[in-house]
């Protein structure tokens, strides 16, 4: 996350916070998950200068089955590195969006700050690939997040009126795997939130509330601008905040409890299927 400026509104839990709708999640939410090996390879291959991380995500959504037809690289004005986009297709003309940035500070080696995201998004593709979905999905890793969202940014921008229209939700992941999910409730649509605490609810996943407040802004919000509902997915606490990990030389693997990132995309890959009920 860039610039990060902390300041902790509150630390909760989401279930005695929020007036929960509805019952549990239709029973035929169907998608199905990378074993814990596979993510945590995946984890493992943050290495090298953002130019390298982008084509080993690049190269993960291949193995993951993204083919050439449906993986692209976007150029983005104002940034060397592409976004790197993978379509699955839908039978409707419905769009859901799941994002992520891939580049990192020259501080650490950038594992928590955003690799956990990023090396997250061909698992979730994968998951919700195993059957035909009523919206298109679109994974995106965002170039050039630390330094203004500028990837997010020319993607939301560049976006036609009737895409916007279409899209029903867009959904970011930042900074996962030092606690259990969080959401950023100040940058989170009430109905994302209230759908995540559902599914977490079912799957007896911890699910917390932690707004981060900062001078900037977050790579959903730039589809916020656009009107498109959204939320943001991470793992900040004021505990992992005082560790001091991200944008220094702690963000290393050793800074992710592994327990708690295989429970977070567990989450996330379920919370996606079910969003494709919408």
């Amino acid at each position: 996350m860039a610039n990060f400026c902390l300041l902790f509104v509150f630390y909760v839990s989401i279930g005695a916070a929020l007036l929960l709708r509805g019952g549990v999640p239709h029973a035929d939410v169907t998608y199905r998950t990378a074993s814990r090996e596979v993510i945590e390879q995946r984890l493992g291959k943050y290495g090298g200068s953002n130019q390298q991380r982008e084509a080993t995500l690049k190269q993960i959504f291949i193995e993951a089955g993204c083919d050439d037809q449906h993986l692209s690289e976007q150029p983005v004005k104002g940034s060397k590195l592409p976004n790197v986009v993978c379509l699955l297709p839908g039978t409707s003309s419905k769009i859901i969006i799941v994002g992520a940035h891939f580049d990192r500070t020259a501080e650490g080696d950038g594992v928590v700050g955003n690799w956990s995201g990023a090396s997250l998004l061909p698992s979730l593709f994968q998951a919700v690939k195993v059957q035909p979905r009523k919206h298109t999905y679109i994974f995106i890793g965002f170039t050039d997040e630390e330094n203004g969202e500028i990837g997010s940014r020319y993607y939301a921008r560049q976006m036609t009126k009737e895409q916007v229209a279409a899209t029903d939700a867009m959904v970011n992941m930042d900074a996962l795997g030092m606690a259990p999910a969080a959401v950023w409730v100040s940058h989170s649509d009430i109905n994302l939130i209230n759908m995540l605490v559902r599914i977490a609810r079912v799957l007896n996943a911890p699910v917390t509330a932690v707004n981060v407040e900062q001078v900037g802004s977050r790579d959903s919000e730039q589809f916020a601008e656009r009107k498109i509902s959204r939320i943001t997915i991470h793992s900040l606490t004021p505990e992992s905040w005082d560790a001091h990990v991200l944008h220094t030389s702690r963000d290393k693997l050793s800074a992710m409890h592994l327990d708690d990132y295989y429970q977070t995309y567990k989450l996330v890959a379920a919370y996606i299927a079910f969003l494709d009920q919408m």
